[in-house]
C-alpha cells in the first residue's frame, strides 16, 4: 500500500482505504450490532460492535495515522472522550488544566471526577517556571489546550510534555481547534490527544464525536479497556460521515484560516474593538510559539467591544453569523462564552482568568470573506449604545 509523508494525502487515503472485498472506494457502514460466529472461540475479528465495528475501527486508524499515535479511539461526543481518559486516574490523582479550558471540561472535572476523588487545579500553563513550582506528590498529569478556548491563550507543549516527563506525569492535550491538519501534540511530546470531532473533524456541523489518540502502547491498552468498558462509543454512521468529513479537511481548514487572518486584521484595526486574541497576529500573546509548534494561527478569534458598545445588541445585528453554540463548521458562528461555552465555569474564576461577560468568540467558515467582514461591521454599528 502507498503511504504519502503529506497529510494532505493521509486525510484522503490514510487508515483503512476503502472496502478490499468490493472496491467500494469508502469504507461501507456495518450498521449492525453484533456479528455471527462459526463456533466458540471462531469468529471474524468482529464480536460485538461496542467492543469494535469495522466502521468505527476504521476511523480509529485514521486519526491514529493522522496524529502519529500507535492506536485512536473514537467515542460518541468530545466530553465522552475526555471522560474516558480521565477514567485512567484514580482517587487521590490530581491534574493541572490550562487556565482556561472548555467549560465541558472544567464541569466533567468539578462536578463529577471530583466526587469520586480526582482533584484538578487550574494553572497558568503558558508560564513554565511558575507551573513547575505547582507540581506536587498527587499531580499526575497535565490537562492542557493550546490555542485554549477561547481565550486562544497558547502553551509551549514541547516544555510542558518535558516537565511532565522529567516528574513522571502524563500530558493530554486537546488539539479540537488546530486538528492534526495544524498542529500534531504527540510529536510534541505529549502522551494523548484528544478531540471534539463534532468541530473541525466533522466540519459540516451533523454529527457529535470524539476521538481520543496516545503515543504509548500501554496507554493504549488501558484506553482500549476503558473504551469498551464505559462504551460511550461512536456509532457506524456517525463514523462514516466523520470519515468524509476528515477527507476534505486540508481544503476546509486552508479557507478557514485565509478568512481568520484577514477577519483578525480587521478587527485588531476597528475602533469599536477593545481587544483581539488570535494567535496568528504577531501582537498576540505566544505568536512565535505557535508559529514554532502550530502550522498557523488557526480559525477561531475571540474579541471584546469597547464599553461603549452593547454586546447583546452586536449578536441582533448580525445577519450572515449565527449565533450558536459550537464551531469547527463551514458556516461561521459567534457565540458569548460566559453565558454559552463557558457558562459552568463560576463568575469569580471566569473573571479570574480573562472570561468576561464582554468577551465574543468567533468561529470563521469558509464563506467569502468580504462578506463576514461586512457582517460583523453590522453587528458593531448596531452594537453602539
Amino acid at each position: 500500500m502507498f503511504i504519502s509523508k503529506f497529510i494532505e494525502t493521509k486525510l484522503i487515503l490514510g487508515g483503512v482505504d476503502g472496502d478490499q472485498a468490493t472496491g467500494a472506494v469508502n469504507v461501507p457502514i456495518y450498521q449492525t450490532s453484533t456479528y455471527r460466529q462459526a463456533g466458540l472461540g471462531e469468529n471474524t475479528g468482529w464480536e460485538y460492535s461496542r467492543t469494535g465495528n469495522p466502521t468505527r475501527a476504521a476511523l480509529e486508524a485514521l486519526i491514529a495515522e493522522l496524529e502519529g499515535g500507535v492506536a485512536g479511539f473514537a467515542f460518541a461526543s468530545g466530553m465522552a472522550a475526555t471522560s474516558t481518559v480521565l477514567s485512567l486516574f484514580k482517587a487521590g490523582d490530581r491534574l493541572i488544566i490550562s487556565s482556561n479550558v472548555y467549560g465541558g471540561t472544567f464541569r466533567v472535572l468539578d462536578k463529577v471526577f471530583k466526587n469520586l476523588g480526582i482533584h484538578y487545579s487550574i494553572e497558568d500553563t503558558t508560564n513554565l517556571e511558575t507551573l513547575e513550582t505547582k507540581i506536587t506528590p498527587d499531580v499526575k498529569a497535565f490537562f492542557v489546550e493550546s490555542p485554549a478556548n477561547p481565550l486562544l491563550t497558547v502553551t509551549d507543549l514541547s516544555a510542558v510534555a518535558q516537565i511532565a516527563k522529567n516528574h513522571g506525569l502524563l500530558t493530554i492535550v486537546d488539539n479540537t481547534f488546530m486538528t492534526p491538519y495544524l498542529q500534531r501534540p504527540l510529536e510534541l511530546g505529549a502522551d494523548i490527544v484528544v478531540h471534539s470531532a463534532t468541530k473541525y473533524l466533522g466540519g459540516h456541523s451533523n454529527l457529535v464525536a470524539g476521538l481520543a489518540v496516545t503515543s504509548n502502547k500501554e496507554l493504549a491498552d488501558r484506553l482500549a479497556f476503558a473504551q469498551n468498558a464505559v462504551g460511550a462509543v461512536l456509532g457506524p454512521f456517525d463514523s462514516f460521515l466523520l470519515i468524509q468529513g476528515i477527507k476534505t479537511l486540508g481544503v476546509r481548514l486552508d479557507r478557514h484560516t485565509e478568512n481568520a487572518l484577514r477577519i483578525a486584521r480587521y478587527l485588531e484595526t476597528a475602533e469599536a474593538v477593545k481587544k483581539v486574541y488570535y494567535p496568528g497576529l504577531p501582537t498576540a500573546q505566544g505568536y512565535e510559539i505557535n508559529k514554532r509548534q502550530a502550522k498557523n494561527g488557526g480559525a477561531m478569534i475571540s474579541f471584546e467591544l469597547n464599553g461603549n458598545y452593547d454586546v447583546r445588541k452586536f449578536f441582533k445585528g448580525l445577519k450572515l453569523i449565527s449565533l450558536a453554540e459550537s464551531l469547527g463548521g463551514v458556516e461561521s458562528l459567534v457565540c458569548h462564552p460566559a453565558t454559552m461555552t463557558h457558562a459552568s465555569i463560576p463568575k469569580e474564576i471566569r473573571e479570574k482568568v480573562g472570561i468576561t461577560d464582554g468577551l465574543i468568540r468567533l468561529s470563521v467558515g469558509i464563506e467569502k470573506v468580504d462578506d463576514l467582514i461586512l457582517d460583523l461591521n453590522s453587528g458593531i454599528q448596531a452594537s453602539l449604545t
